[in-house]
């Protein structure tokens, strides 16, 4: 009976126990319902295919394809990371066949917009960074631990498919670009 009760203890408390309570989106998922502010820097209101002030949706980006980068600033994986996610952008934007058609965007947990944009400075980060002070995006993406890669697909009915998931393990550019290509019917 003791085993019982504490057995049952133990699940009720499992979310207060610095476990994640969610799960994060999986393949053949929707991206999660966020909404993010529109950058105020021009050119990355334009690298996302965005006009106005306010918020927006994943969706709403012009691109076919998506690959967020959900990073911390005190990681020293993101950060050994960064150059490598540079090269990934570079390869794209080089790339007329991909440029404009895959986009790169990185959530920052539990960093305030200042974090951010050191990071950004620091490891001259050329996509989008977005802060999440309050780990709310965090909670959404199942509070996944960093750095996490998520690709979707971004269709034209205002719809999302994830086509891939990856807990670190970044491979280098060439490589994760082949793998973004064939999930996300690219290639």
């Amino acid at each position: 009976m003791k085993k019982i009760i504490f057995l049952i203890l133990l699940v009720l408390t499992f979310p207060f126990l610095g476990f994640p309570s969610n799960k994060p989106p999986e393949k053949g998922e929707s991206f999660p319902s966020i909404q993010l502010p529109i950058p105020k820097h021009p050119s990355e209101k334009a690298y996302l295919g965005l006009s106005g002030e306010g918020l927006f949706k994943i969706p709403q980006m012009k691109a076919k394809v998506l690959i967020i980068e959900i990073f911390s600033m005190y990681c020293p994986h993101c950060q050994k990371d960064a150059p490598g996610v540079n090269e990934l952008y570079d390869r794209i934007e080089k790339n007329p066949d991909l440029k404009g058609k895959i986009k790169l965007i990185g959530i920052g947990v539990g960093n305030t917009p200042f974090e951010v944009e050191m990071f950004k400075k620091t490891y001259q980060i050329p996509f989008p960074l977005f802060p999440d002070r309050d780990y709310l995006l965090h909670k959404a993406f199942g509070e996944v631990r960093t750095p996490y890669f998520m690709v979707g697909k971004i269709k034209e009915d205002g719809t999302s498919e994830i086509v891939h998931t990856q807990l670190g393990g970044y491979p280098g550019a060439e490589a994760f670009l082949e793998l973004v290509q064939k999930v996300s019917g690219l290639k």
